[in-house]
This record gives structure tokens, C-alpha cells and sequence, in this order.
């Protein structure tokens, strides 16, 4: 869905017009409309349809803006969700889930300013709100703000000094600021808090494998008995058994994940890389043709698969597919001398 370009308070504006409300216009400014009246233009989307019904007959609804920001926020349409949470949050401003939706937006919306405002602004509506304190730290994270996300979490153990969460994200700024030693003592205070917390397993795992210490396969394993059908938790553990040299127990595992997601383009690649291993070269060129296939961004998956083809004898797929990664990064080392050791 193509995005509105109206700025929020003219979009609003629209909206109360477009249903009737608030407008002097003598054709809108009806009591009782009837059902006809209420009739609303169909857009070709049954959910939003159904929904615009609902605000023409409910204008005063706040739940309804915010149900409408979401599916306009899941197709795409950034400026008409940020324009209905804004309206949910005009309506009902104690509703702190209102204030989540209109931050989700405007992060993936690519303006982390407003993001970080709506979740500041919720937090002081808020104050004991630790999902909002979360979510806060969280989005500080993802724009590398270490110092002002460990702030945050510092709020939520004044709240719940014993919040699993809150050890979780601390375990995730160390790791982000290279503090493998800090990142491991929160991940172990979050599972100590919380044993069901699947992701400090992995990354409890995942930090032991890069100091090859086999304890790492005890916390993926972990994972799993939480939840078994974990994507990143199967994907850890073969990639940490493929180190291991344990290439057929890895592809098993990668071999559930594409029974779970066959999407899943990473599965395949790491497939491919381990029957690599084992020199079974036709399956995986078949995996990393899979994996390309899925993902046409994979510098790795073009190298890899050139490699193969390479290998039976196939110079001239075998430039194209490093001429390609070497398109998606020019820069890439190994693509560059195998072009030249190619030709």
C-alpha cells in the first residue's frame, strides 16, 4: 500500500470529515445519519472495510483507531497508522499499548526520533509501566544508545530488582559493547529468574561457543526443552555442532528448520556448508542454489554456490555467481581472488 504523505493533523482531519464528524459542511453535519449515510467506499481490503464501518458508526472508539493503525501499520502504510494511533492515543491516552503501536511505527518508519518520544512520553504516563520500560531500552539498543538503554534498565530493577527481562536486554548491550564477560553474568541472572526465558539460552550459547566451551551445547539444548521448534535455537546448536565437526547431526538439525520455515534461507546455506564438509559437492550446490533463491542478497550464498560449480568443473556459472556477489559487495576478498584464479 502506497503511504499517505499528509502530514498527521491534516490526515485527521480527513478522516473526521471523511465520516462525518466534527465538519460544518451542511451535508455532513447530521444528528442521526442513517445506515446509508454511514456507507463507507469500499477499499479493497476487507479488514480495513469492516473497520471504517466500525469508526463511522463509532467515532469515539479509540480501540478501533488503534486496530486500524495496526493493519494499515502491517501492510505498509506508515503516515495512515501513525495518523490512527495518534487519534487512539487523542481519544483514550491511557491505553499504554496506543502509545507501543505509534512508537512500532515510527521505528520502522525510520524516524527513531518520534519513536523514542512516544515511548519517553509513555513512560512518564507510565511510570511502573516495565513493558514500556522494555520496549524503551530495547529501541535504544537497536540505535547503538548502550549507555541510555543500561539507564533504562536500571529503572526497571528499581521497579523489580529481579526482572528477567530486564537482565536479558542488560545481557544484550554488554554483548552489543563487547563486554562478553557482563553479557554472560546477565544472561545467567535472566534464565536464574526466569529458566523459560528461550532466548538467554541461546544466547548464553552463543557466547560459549565463541569461547569454544562445550558447556555451550548444554544451554542450546536448553533452549530446545523450552521450546523445540526454536528456528534460532536448531539453528545455534548445528552451527555449534558443525564447529564441532559433527556436520551430519547439524544438517539434521537445519533439515527441521526448513520442515518448520522452508523460506528459511539460512537453514539451506548452512546446509550446504556442511555437506561441504563432508564432500558431498552436488548437495550442496543444490542447497546453496536454494538459499540464493530464497534470499538473492546473499553476498555468501552466490560465493558459495559459484564454489561448488567450481569444483564439478562449471567455470563459466561459476564467474557469474562471483561476478554477482561481487556486485552485492565489491569488496569481498574471496570473491575477487576466485574471479581471478577463474578465468
Amino acid at each position: 500500500m502506497q503511504s499517505r504523505t499528509l502530514p498527521i493533523t491534516i490526515y485527521s482531519l480527513f478522516v473526521f470529515c471523511f465520516l462525518g464528524i466534527g465538519c460544518s459542511n451542511e451535508q455532513t453535519n447530521t444528528a442521526n445519519p442513517t445506515n446509508e449515510e454511514l456507507t463507507i467506499p469500499s477499499t479493497g481490503d476487507p479488514n480495513l472495510d469492516r473497520l471504517n464501518q466500525k469508526i463511522a458508526t463509532s467515532p469515539q472508539d479509540a480501540s478501533l483507531y488503534a486496530q486500524r493503525g495496526a493493519t494499515y501499520y502491517q501492510r505498509g502504510g506508515f503516515d495512515e497508522a501513525i495518523a490512527d494511533f495518534s487519534q487512539a492515543i487523542l481519544l483514550d491516552s491511557m491505553e499504554v499499548i496506543y502509545f507501543h503501536g505509534l512508537a512500532d511505527v515510527y521505528l520502522d518508519y525510520n524516524k527513531s526520533r518520534l519513536a523514542l518520544n512516544a515511548l519517553h512520553n509513555a513512560t512518564g504516563r507510565f511510570p511502573q509501566s516495565i513493558p514500556t520500560f522494555l520496549k524503551l531500552s530495547e529501541f535504544q539498543l537497536i540505535l547503538k544508545m548502550n549507555e541510555e538503554s543500561l539507564g533504562t534498565i536500571n529503572k526497571i530493577m528499581t521497579i523489580d530488582p529481579q526482572n528477567a527481562e530486564g537482565f536479558f536486554m542488560m545481557g544484550m548491550n554488554f554483548k552489543d559493547m563487547g563486554d562478553d564477560a557482563r553479557a554472560i553474568n546477565s544472561f545467567q541472572s535472566a534464565v536464574e529468574n526466569n529458566p523459560e526465558l528461550v532466548d538467554a539460552w541461546i544466547e548464553l550459547g552463543l557466547l560459549f561457543d565463541k569461547l569454544e566451551n562445550p558447556i555451550a551445547t548444554r544451554y542450546f539444548d536448553n533452549a530446545l526443552r523450552m521450546d523445540s521448534i526454536n528456528i534460532y535455537a536448531l539453528e545455534a546448536k548445528g552451527n555449534h555442532l558443525g564447529g564441532q565437526g559433527k556436520f551430519k547431526e547439524a544438517i539434521t538439525l537445519f533439515k527441521k528448520i526448513v520442515q518448520l520455515d522452508p523460506q528459511y534461507a539460512n537453514a539451506y546455506y548452512n546446509t550446504g556448508l556442511a555437506y561441504l564438509q563432508l564432500d558431498s559437492v552436488e548437495q550442496a550446490y543444490r542447497n546453496f542454489n536454494i538459499s540464493v533463491n530464497q534470499d538473492p542478497t546473499s553476498v555468501l550464498g552466490y560465493y558459495y554456490r559459484g564454489y561448488t560449480q567450481e569444483l564439478v568443473g562449471n567455470k563459466e556459472a561459476a564467474t557469474q555467481d562471483y561476478q554477482q556477489a561481487l556486485q552485492l559487495n565489491p569488496n569481498f576478498e574471496r570473491a575477487k581472488q576466485a574471479l581471478e584464479a577463474v578465468r
